[in-house]
């Protein structure tokens, strides 16, 4: 089986991107970690697949698969290439897209200079939206990782998120804590674990720890996510600048039922074949 595909990234945060929009593909969990496997594959963090759309009030759909080879909700970074490649294989000019997701309608602007902006809706902080464990919805919870209590705020921006802020993100324990509290108990779908330095109001650093991949060098949605637990509980500005580890983000967030807007790059690296 020959496969073409493109390969893309935003920030770092590197994709590759399948075209099923004339015929659909099915690929087993192995095949997609085959193409995701960095040394005998093609190599990504997560595997896009664009489809035609399967509901009238979308204009494309598309589906997310981590390097593990599970099938997640929504990727930030992702949709910003998916919509890219959209208007680089023709499949439309329009300026402004809706994409069908597992996690809802996800709306897309391609802009002049090169950046995309996403609508990528209100987040979702009840705990059973996001889905958490917990009698209550609060600004800020704890749970206890290897004897010790660990506080962090709790986000769904369609995929889980807990958000915990520290002093300096270059310390942080990011894949040894991590990992431990992606998989407490209290997460029945695991969660992105963000690690969050404020620098000012306007301006925080942050670093991921994502479910099926690790460590990243972006994350849209935990972006979106980090802001999000900013504003409610260390008083930040609606507009942010996110700095990650492959370069940075512009998140605005104007309050409670209000959608989070995401605007970053999105760029085609190559074009091939894989024989799978």
């Amino acid at each position: 089986m020959r496969l073409p595909f493109t390969k893309m990234q935003g920030l770092g945060n590197d994709f590759v991107v399948l075209d099923a929009m004339r015929a659909p593909i099915e690929l087993s969990a192995e095949q997609i970690r085959r193409l995701a496997d960095r040394r005998f594959g093609v190599g990504c963090d997560q595997v896009l697949m664009a489809l035609p759309a399967d509901r009238a009030d979308a204009d494309f759909g598309y589906r997310i698969f981590n390097a593990d080879g599970g099938e997640v909700e929504h990727c930030g970074n992702g949709v910003r290439c998916l919509g890219r490649f959209l208007v680089e294989r023709g499949y439309t000019d329009a300026g402004s897209l809706t994409v069908s997701t597992l996690s809802g309608l996800t709306h897309i602007s391609l802009r002049d200079d090169g950046q995309v902006t996403v609508d990528m809706g209100p987040p979702r902080l009840e705990p059973a939206e996001i889905p958490l464990s917990a009698p209550e919805r609060r600004n800020e919870y704890a749970l206890t990782v290897d004897g010790e209590s660990v506080p962090f705020a709790a986000v769904s921006m369609g995929n889980p998120h807990a958000v915990i802020r520290v002093a300096d993100v270059d310390s942080a324990p990011v894949t040894t804590l991590g990992p431990r509290l992606q998989q407490h108990p209290a997460f029945p779908r695991q969660a992105n674990v963000g690690f969050m330095q404020v620098v000012d109001r306007g301006h925080v650093r942050l670093r991921v720890f994502e479910r099926g991949v690790g460590e990243t060098l972006a994350c849209g949605t935990g972006a979106c996510a980090a802001v999000v637990a900013g504003r409610l509980a260390h008083g930040l500005d609606a507009h942010v600048r996110v700095a990650v580890l492959g370069g940075e983000l512009s998140i605005s967030w104007a309050g409670e039922g209000q959608p989070v807007w995401m605007t970053g790059p999105a760029e085609t690296v190559f074009t091939g074949e894989i024989d799978l």
